[in-house]
């Protein structure tokens, strides 16, 4: 029996390949306010007030909670409060497996998770005596809120926002997601995987779909729910710059190979 090197079964064994960006977890977050500084500058010169304190963060906050309660009554989703322990992914497929349409939001999850926080204690000038406050950064455990979509172009992904200033968020996507809404949307024929692409009537244009999948893509995606969502800053903040950026959190890239036979994929592994 001749021996076969892994190279030879993939170069002589390997009827459909695809390279594609799999999963891809974003930092969602306001680049002006990611310091002591940045934040004292929000409130005493944006804002107009003498004094930057965490006490003026609080009606913000509960503005931003108000206005998701008001979005989940008005859109009539559910509000789904995660258990320790729970699968968020399992939920979110129940909730996609009923979904009709080509876009919305599926429900808005609640969880409490660790985040930095910018808080303020009381200072004493050792000039004067008198109290001032100052900020400085902490952590703490507050409520998150993920609002699981599904986009026309990019199909289930989700945002979530903290609910303490400055509002930081994640995004995630998955590239082969977007690449079955594609094909889809192109009417080519697939075979999909519950995550990934198993065949595909037209590969060469499956490759082009994924290589094509860039920043500024993701970037309009993003965009395009910052303002169909909640958002916690007003239009006023946003004018005066304060937007969000996204920054790579975590990326998973993905090459998939499928054999010819079973036999092959026996002889692989071996």
């Amino acid at each position: 029996m001749i021996s076969r090197t892994v190279a030879g079964v993939l170069a002589n064994h390997v009827n459909f390949e695809v390279e594609c960006i799999d999963r891809m977890y974003l930092n969602l977050y306001q680049p002006l306010l990611q310091t002591e500084g940045g934040v004292a500058h929000f409130w005493r010169h944006h804002r107009g007030y003498e004094f930057a304190s965490s006490a003026l963060m609080g009606p913000m906050t509960a503005a931003f909670i108000k206005s998701i309660d008001n979005f989940i009554e008005r859109e009539g989703v559910d509000r789904v409060n995660f258990c320790k322990g729970q699968r968020k992914e399992d939920i979110a497929k129940a909730y996609l497996s009923e979904f009709e349409g080509n876009e919305g939001v599926l429900f808005v999850g609640v969880a409490q998770e660790k985040a930095k926080v910018c808080r303020t204690r009381r200072r004493r000038n050792v000039s004067t005596g008198a109290c001032y406050a100052w900020l400085f950064q902490t952590t703490a455990y507050v409520n998150h809120y993920y609002f699981y979509c599904f986009d026309d172009d990019f199909g289930p992904f989700f945002i979530k926002f903290c609910s303490y200033f400055p509002y930081n968020g994640k995004v995630l996507i998955n590239g082969h997601e977007y690449a079955k809404r594609q094909l889809t949307k192109r009417r080519i024929a697939f075979e999909a995987l519950d995550n990934g692409i198993a065949s595909c009537g037209n590969p060469e244009a499956l490759q082009e779909i994924c290589d094509g999948l860039d920043s500024a893509k993701i970037d309009a995606l993003v965009r395009k729910w910052l303002r169909r969502l909640p958002h916690p800053f007003a239009r006023g903040d946003r004018a005066a710059g304060y937007t969000y950026d996204l920054s790579i959190l975590q990326a998973e890239f993905s090459l998939t190979q499928v054999l010819d036979r079973p036999v092959t994929g026996r002889v692989f592994f071996e």
